[in-house]
């Protein structure tokens, strides 16, 4: 798994009734965009994460200025 600053990680429940958890990656420790990763969870607090299996990442679309 590879990811950049600003991309947003989604955490699925592991058991029935479990809340999906969301955060934005403000640090990359690992090599090449590897992780672990520095990730500011949605609640505020923020920590190293290793995904796994159960983790997605949604990548940040940089804005593009369009001109009329």
């Amino acid at each position: 798994m590879s990811a950049s600053i600003g991309d947003r990680f989604v955490v699925h429940g592991r058991t029935v009734g479990s809340p999906e958890r969301h955060g934005v990656v403000i640090e990359i420790r690992g090599a090449d965009g590897g992780p672990p990763y520095i990730v500011r969870w949605d609640d505020g607090h923020e920590g190293l994460f290793f995904p796994s299996c159960d983790s997605l990442v949604e990548l940040h679309v940089a804005r593009e200025t369009v001109r009329l």
